[in-house]
This record gives C-alpha cells, structure tokens and sequence, in this order.
C-alpha cells in the first residue's frame, strides 16, 4: 500500500467538503429479524440514535487488546505522534484490521445497516489523564465524505468510560434534525477536532455513554455528540470503528480505506483492502 493511500487526513479539508453534494438524511434500519440485538435495540437506534451497552470482550480478551494499545500508542509517541494521532488504524496495523472485521461487533452492525457493510476507519480517541482535550458537540457525517448518510459508529471501550473521565455523551434523537449548523471551534476549546455546534439541548436530552472496558456503543453517523476534557487521574482510551452501507459513495478517495467485512458490494467502489502485515 503506498503511503498517499495509508496516511488520510484525521479531518478532511472543509472546502472539498462543502463542494460536495451529499445526502446527510437519517435512514432508519429496515432490519426486522436481528441475531444480536434484539428488535427493542433496533427500534431505539431508530428513535434514538445510539445503542448501548453491548458486551463484546470479556476481561482476559480486553485486557489483551489494551497491552497491544499500550504498546503501539507507547511507537507512535516515540515517532513524534499523540495519544489521538492514531487514525486509519486499520490500513497499517493488522490487531486493528482484526477488530474492524470481528464477527461479534460486524454482527451488531448488521442487525442496523443490513448484510452488505463496508468498514472503513478505526481512529484511537484516548484522553490521558488531566490532559485539557475535549471533543466539542459535533456529528460525524458533518466530516465525513459520504453519501447517503447510512453510516455508523462503534465506539469500544479499551478503559471503562465513565463521567468521571470524561466519557461520551449523545443528544438523544438529534439525528432525526439532519446535517446541523456548526461554527468553526476556537483555540479556547482546546478541541481535538474542529467544529462546534451551538446549544445541543434544543435538540434533545444528553445521555451519558458509560461503558465497562470491552463493551461498545453503536450511534448514527447523524447524532449530536461530544466530551468533555478528562480531569481525572484514569487514562479514558476508546477505539471508534467506523462502518457504511455498501451502497454508499465515498469522495476524496476514501473508497481506499475500505474493507468488506459482511455481504457483497455489488458495485465494486470499495477497495476491500488486505489485512496489513504490521502489527
């Protein structure tokens, strides 16, 4: 894989963006008979945008998963990276690779998106302890160069997520309200991405997602959310995997991150790329 392919942006340039026609529309799932979750989960994802907790990992399994962050966060510092810089994960280290297509997640997935997926990013959102970063109130579609909007997140817990370190929160039912206005974010904010949007409670109640280590949550690409800075003494470590509907179009080449982790993509836009070698 050459390097241009391997090192996307971590947020893709706003004017490209904003050139592109996209359909930012929530599309609720049409899946009626679920193997994970059950037809509650699939109708609250509908209504409310997200799905948790689902346990995934047991202890032995996550605290395996943690030794290998541990290790591979421990290279990149030593490279001149951050405890957030580890983005497209999984076109460079194969563990990562693994997790983006593990049966039990992918299948948590389908049971929203249906049976052709596409898994196309895996970024290490991991707020060390008192470390001043916060993730303002954002949605993902807003950077994200897809379309139509039939995208989701899982977020998987390496720490146990609490409020007291600075877990993720949800508006509840924000997706529904479609692409929102945002402004730029100000250095103030000491925001790890860029946008920021405005008073989110006009759009519905926050929830707090607290997870146990090797659980994960599932929300809508179109869902309000945001966290705050970790002023706690505990690391807060989670791996996002990101996944898309194979019937949807990515722009600036991102078609190359993906991988077919379930079904067929039928009109062969998506890469499936190889599991890396590098682990």
């Amino acid at each position: 894989m050459s390097d241009a392919t391997r090192n996307f942006k971590m947020i893709p340039d706003q004017e490209e963006l904003d050139q592109m026609e996209r359909d930012l529309s929530f599309y609720p799932s049409k899946v009626t008979s679920p193997k994970i979750l059950s037809k509650e989960q699939v109708e609250h994802f509908n209504r409310e945008g997200y799905v948790r907790p689902i346990p995934i990992f047991d202890d032995a399994e996550i605290n395996e998963i943690r030794s290998y962050f541990d290790e591979l966060l421990n290279r990149v510092i030593a490279e001149g990276g951050d405890s957030y810089s580890i983005s497209s994960a999984h076109l460079k280290y194969g563990q990562v690779y693994d997790l983006l297509k593990h049966p039990k997640i992918v299948a948590c997935v389908t049971d929203i998106l249906g049976e052709n997926i596409v898994g196309w990013g895996s970024h290490f959102f991991c707020k060390m302890p008192h470390d001043g970063k916060s993730v303002a109130w954002h949605q993902d579609a807003s950077y994200w160069p897809l379309s139509p909007s039939k995208a989701l997140t899982v977020w998987l817990a390496i720490d146990d997520a609490d409020i007291e370190n600075a877990c993720m929160k949800f508006v509840s039912g924000s997706h529904h309200v479609g692409h929102l206005t945002y402004r730029p974010s100000d250095s103030g904010e000491h925001n790890v991405l860029n946008q920021t949007v405005e008073d989110p409670e006009q759009y519905g109640a926050v929830v707090y997602d607290e997870l146990k280590a090797g659980q994960i949550s599932l929300h809508s690409d179109l869902l309000l959310h945001g966290s705050e800075a970790n002023n706690s003494d505990r690391r807060r470590c989670g791996l996002t995997l990101r996944y898309a509907a194979c019937d949807v179009h990515a722009a600036m080449n991102w078609n190359e991150k993906g991988v077919l982790v379930n079904g067929q993509d039928a009109s062969g836009h998506w890469a499936n790329r190889e599991r890396p070698q590098n682990d």
